[in-house]
């Protein structure tokens, strides 16, 4: 409810009430008269039907609000205490307000009162047009408190305008909306101001609109910046605070004069004004925005400088601490964001509606990036390079995050998804588009390889479970904010993409293309549905007669975006028989209802040589094309695993793929040969093929030139290896040295020699790393020398450290562990003296390598007296040690209560030492030590998960010991022969 009068007051005789009766009547006829002048010429500025006032600048419609002289003492409108039901108590607005117009004034203090607090006040009105008759307004507002609220009214045919009463003002907390109730009903037709006075306090933890402080040249500093996606616009302004419901917005900040501020579109004034207390404050006001959602409504006060660079119309500024540009580290940025924009303008044909893009480096962020329109807001880290460091890939990456939110100003902002259950529409087209942009400008990032490495395999990992959740959610299960966080997800965002690569695949690049620029076309500034989506491609497919489905679009995708996991298409070639099923763990297809049927596009190649797509749109069909009827026949399905789907063979395609990858890899593709290797040990993993055939896809593997198929084979073998008895460690150690050898000699020979050459390699410097360290850690004595003779060489001159910063990790640690004391030491003092958190990183999981236990402990015994964040690295980079697991767990468990109570969290303790202890556990002896420590250890809440997490383990484990270990010994065995170095 409202605020409450007070029962106290005071006495006036008839005569001087009369009196000013008189007075309030004479004021209020005057007030009215200048209502109805000021809302006939704000709500014509707002109206865009209306003829002379909407060619009105937006400086005039902004002008009527003066800033406050200070931020006014706020009269609370409190919770309604009260359980009345009404149209609050749904979580979605009524469809009987729409927004046209908000003119939106924010004025938030940098400076805190003394409780530390940071003030905002703002002024909002919001042009609305009425299509039902309603007497209660709703607008989504979150911790703001109102001082006023009127609701103005459209002129009548006589010239005359007015107000509805605003009976009660109060907030319905449960749905986060401010109630204005009305003493008579908004008429359908009409357009309407509601005008709002409120204030609040910026937030802290980096949502809504937030203060962040920060060093510059090591001053200290203040800013202020917001990001609102998905409901936090609302502890902004008072809005409505839903996708669909677009409109323009005028904005203006109220700032420091030092300050620079910045919105959504380019400033066009600015004034100066002191407030009562003499403090000058400068006002910027900007152009009206395009129709868009409130979440990209967007706002920086900063003490930030820039660089800049014009193309094609569009100013492209971007910001970060003046240190930062000074240096040249948002260069790289500047140089690569207008052929990005270009690139995608031309692929879709499609115009960036925007005359200027503000991209701006916050050094706190909690999100990678923000993609609104107009203003992107970037973590430091994704956007900022150093030009004086080689060998990093962080130039990949910022031109990956940067393609991403480029992508979202056409699949996002431009078209915009209805309701957040399909915010696949927005994040799948982004990071489909963060891919194209990357292998646009720099051509090594080759498309395929990359999306299956990092984007792919990952979803596949992650989808192989039946409790996994379908990619499109019907609209009725997301209703509260609580509902909409989770959604943004590894499955949004991937799986969503891999699905547009799919669709992209089958319909080829050209007909997709075509299809998205009539959508985007289409639905400019509007919003959509899947529905939408697919029905719009479908009338591009059937304008055409050279791609044919063996059924709509839509039916083909609805069994994808509404089915859960992944399919599994298994062929037998001897016959041709092409089934499919979801892939999922073998234990636990007992306890699943199996029914769900996609429509599967089927690329393959027959012989190094690519077929005709076919279509398997029953859970089982005959290709009689698919009949191998030579030896030297083989088959591969999904070129360059364009679908989302894994593959298995008959035993007869397995073993004529294994020889065909012997005689000659390149005949197949690299993406192919990459998921061949993941497939096949996912399979064996989980019963689907027998172990023996997974290890033969691998004997090729010493002509395999290509480090990303070595990255995901030694990622494979690093988790088969946890699971092998110490029989049979030694000879998969002995197997893989003669295949790696030829590889890592080749980059060898690079380190060496002119490994600049290799500088922006995305590839080489996100995977060298994983084959210098496994190559050490199966004992290969040229990588062991490698690693002391670099190490070596930083100790004589610790101020020029040459190791490239993409190996520097496993050379620490190979240097230590192939050292004494005198390199730990070493070590341990870099480690102090550094200011690089990357260079610290590396040298804590260095500094555990050492194979001297003494130093391990007195290792241990330094992270209790460091941050919890520090000892947590160095408690679990000791426990991965071979050596260092039993130390970290006898240290453990002799110290715990003062272990215990360091760390703050539990999550650190179990991550850190108890979950590595548990995956490692092998012996009956060890799991009964173990499970009792977590006994007396542990309350009785985490004691029943861990202990359930440690029998699971420890079941795995003796499966595979009892069911493969025996096999995986004897075929080593044989292979192994003749592999001595």
């Amino acid at each position: 409810m409202g605020p409450t009068s007070s029962a106290s007051g005071f006495y006036l005789s008839r005569a001087t009430a009369a009196l000013l009766a008189l007075f309030l009547a004479a004021l209020l006829l005057a007030l009215t008269v200048l209502a109805t002048l000021y809302a006939r010429a704000r709500l014509e500025a707002a109206d865009p039907g209306s003829g002379a006032a909407a060619a009105a600048s937006a400086a005039a419609v902004v002008e009527a609000h003066e800033p406050r002289s200070s931020p006014a003492p706020t009269v609370s409108a409190n919770p309604d205490p009260s359980t009345r039901p009404g149209i609050w108590d749904n979580p979605r607005l009524p469809p009987s307000l729409f927004p046209v117009n908000y003119q939106l004034e924010l004025w938030p203090l940098l400076e805190p009162d003394d409780e530390g607090r940071h003030h905002l006040s703002g002024q909002v009105n919001i042009s609305a047009r009425c299509a039902e008759d309603t007497d209660t307004v709703l607008l989504h507002s979150h911790k703001l408190n109102y001082s006023r609220a009127a609701v103005l009214v459209p002129p009548s045919g006589d010239g005359n305008s007015g107000g509805v009463t605003v009976r009660e003002l109060w907030l319905a907390e449960e749905h986060q909306y401010v109630v204005l109730e009305l003493r008579e009903p908004l008429r359908a037709g009409l357009l309407y101001e509601l005008q709002l006075d409120f204030t609040g306090f910026l937030s802290d933890d980096l949502t809504g609109l937030f203060v962040s402080y920060y060093e510059d040249f090591g001053d200290n500093k203040t800013l202020i910046a917001s990001q609102l996606e998905p409901t936090f616009a609302r502890s902004v302004y008072p809005c409505f605070d839903e996708p669909a419901m677009k409109a323009t917005f005028n904005v203006r900040l109220v700032h420091p004069p030092d300050y620079v501020a910045l919105s959504n579109m380019p400033a066009i004034a600015t004034s100066e004004w002191e407030d009562t207390n003499g403090s000058k404050w400068t006002v910027t006001t900007f152009n009206t925005t395009l129709k868009m959602s409130t979440y990209i409504t967007a706002f920086v006060v900063c003490d930030f400088d820039y660089v800049s660079r014009t193309i094609r119309g569009n100013e492209i500024r971007i910001w970060a601490r003046k240190e930062v540009v000074k240096i040249g580290s948002v260069d790289f940025a500047l140089n690569i964001t207008g052929p990005i924009f270009l690139y995608l303008e031309e692929l879709l044909n499609v115009s960036y509606p925007l005359t200027k893009t503000d991209i701006v480096a916050l050094p706190n962020f909690g999100a990678g990036a923000m993609e609104n329109w107009g203003l992107m807001t970037f973590q430091e880290t994704s956007l900022v390079y150093n030009p004086s460091q080689k060998f990093s890939n962080t130039k990949a990456l910022i031109c990956l995050i940067i393609s991403h939110e480029i992508g979202h100003q056409w699949f996002g902002n431009l078209v915009t998804m209805k309701w957040w259950n399909d915010i696949w529409l927005n994040e799948g087209f982004a990071t489909y588009t963060e891919y194209l942009g990357a292998s646009y400008i720099d051509p090594r990032l080759k498309l395929n390889e990359l999306f299956l490495l990092y984007s792919l395999q990952t979803m596949f990992a992650r989808d192989d479970f039946v409790a996994n959740r379908p990619l499109s959610v019907k609209k009725e299960e997301i209703r509260l904010t609580t509902h909409i966080v989770p959604l943004f997800n590894m499955f949004t965002y991937i799986k969503g993409a891999s699905f547009v690569r799919m669709i992209s695949g089958f319909l080829t690049e050209r007909l997709f293309t075509k299809g998205l620029s009539s959508y985007l076309k289409k639905f400019s500034f509007s919003n959509v549905d899947q529905e939408d989506l697919w029905s719009h491609l479908q009338t591009v497919i059937d304008e055409q007669n050279e791609i044919q489905l063996p059924t709509s679009l839509k039916n083909i995708m609805d069994t994808w975006t509404w089915g859960k996991g992944i399919p599994i298409l298994t062929l037998n070639t001897s016959t041709g028989f092409l089934t499919e099923k979801q892939f999922y763990p073998v234990q636990d297809k007992q306890n699943t209802a199996d029914n769900h049927t996609w429509i599967v596009p089927v690329s393959w190649i027959k012989n190094g040589y690519e077929q005709p797509l076919i279509w398997l749109d029953n859970r089982s069909k005959v290709f009689p094309e698919m009949q191998l009827s030579s030896e030297h026949e083989w088959i591969i399905l999904n070129v360059n695993v364009t679908g989302y789907y894994r593959t298995n063979y008959d035993q007869l395609n397995w073993d004529r793929l294994a020889l065909q990858l012997e005689k000659d890899p390149k005949a197949i593709p690299v993406a192919n040969r990459v998921q061949l290797i993941d497939d096949a040990f996912t399979m064996a993993m989980y019963g689907y093929i027998e172990i023996e055939t997974a290890l033969s896809i691998t004997k090729y593997l010493a002509k395999e030139e290509e480090i990303i198929v070595w990255y995901t084979v030694l990622k494979i073998m690093l988790n088969f290896g946890n699971f092998m008895s110490h029989k049979s460690l030694p000879l998969l150690k002995k197997y893989i040295l003669k295949r790696i050898s030829p590889i890592y000699h080749y980059y060898e020979s690079l380190i060496q020699g002119d490994f600049d050459t290799t500088a922006d390699d995305f590839f080489v410097q996100t995977t060298l790393e994983t084959i210098i360290r496994e190559a050490c850690a199966f004992g290969l004595q040229d990588c062991l020398q490698l690693a002391t003779d670099l190490y070596q060489r930083w100790m004589k001159d610790p101020s020029n450290n040459k190791i490239p910063l993409s190996i520097r990790r496993p050379i620490y640690c190979y240097g230590i562990a192939m050292g004494s004391e005198k390199e730990w030491e070493f070590a341990w003092e870099m480690y102090k003296k550094s200011s690089s958190n990357k260079q610290k990183n590396d040298l804590i999981y260095g500094l555990s390598c050492t194979r001297e236990p003494w130093l391990l402990y007195r290792y241990l015994q330094n992270a209790l007296g460091v941050s919890d964040f520090v000892a947590v690295d160095i408690f679990s980079s000791v426990a991965r040690n071979e050596i260092g697991r039993f130390i970290a767990w006898e240290f453990m468990t002799a110290n715990w209560e003062q272990i215990n109570s360091q760390f703050e969290e539990y999550d650190s303790i179990y991550n850190s030492v108890l979950r590595v202890i548990i995956e490692r556990v092998s012996t009956d002896l060890q799991f009964q030590e173990v499970k009792m420590f977590i006994n007396i250890a542990l309350d009785e809440a985490h004691k029943v998960v861990v202990i359930e997490q440690l029998e699971n383990a420890r079941n795995i484990r003796m499966q595979w010991r009892n069911k493969v270990d025996t096999t995986v010994y004897e075929w080593l065995r044989k292979n192994t022969v003749d592999s001595e170095l």
